[in-house]
């Protein structure tokens, strides 16, 4: 009982805040509970679902190279100022916190509760996306370990 009345907290939230992407996750989440044996697959998701969005996200990235809207020339380009270097080192940096955030999630399983909650307020109070809770948490385990803190 009490996970239905969380997803309908994070539903009238994402409601009020009308953002469409946490709209339908959760209430895509809350038919996959209604669903019989569904209980088995949710793991699986949990699992794997990271690993798919990054897919889809990977997937939307490499289009405007499939539809020749970014070639080389523009790769080239961004190697000739500032914001290009600084894009691929975020980048980089993105890549290695997620590395740690994935690895977070999986030990310290009381990390998503928080993450939860700050991608809620980050998404509905800032208008922000649903799509940095694995670099959050690779960001929350530098900041933990550098602070030599524990959950």
């Amino acid at each position: 009982m009490e996970s239905w009345l969380f997803l309908a907290l994070v539903l009238l939230i994402a409601i009020i805040g009308h953002n469409s992407s946490l709209i339908i996750a959760t209430i895509v989440v809350m038919v996959l509970k209604l669903i019989p044996y569904t209980v088995k697959w949710l793991p699986l998701i949990q699992h794997k679902g990271i690993n798919w969005g990054v897919t889809v996200i990977s997937v939307a990235i490499l289009i405007p190279i499939a539809t020749g809207q970014i070639g080389f020339n523009d790769l080239w380009a961004a190697f000739k100022n500032p914001a290009g270097w600084i894009a691929v080192i975020a980048g980089i940096a993105v890549a290695i916190l997620s590395k740690y955030g994935v690895n977070q999630l999986a030990a310290v399983p009381q990390v998503t509760v928080a993450l939860v909650l700050g991608t809620i307020i980050g998404v509905v109070a800032f208008k922000g996306i649903a799509a940095g809770p694995v670099i959050a948490s690779g960001m929350t385990y530098c900041i933990v370990s550098l602070l030599n803190l524990h959950f």
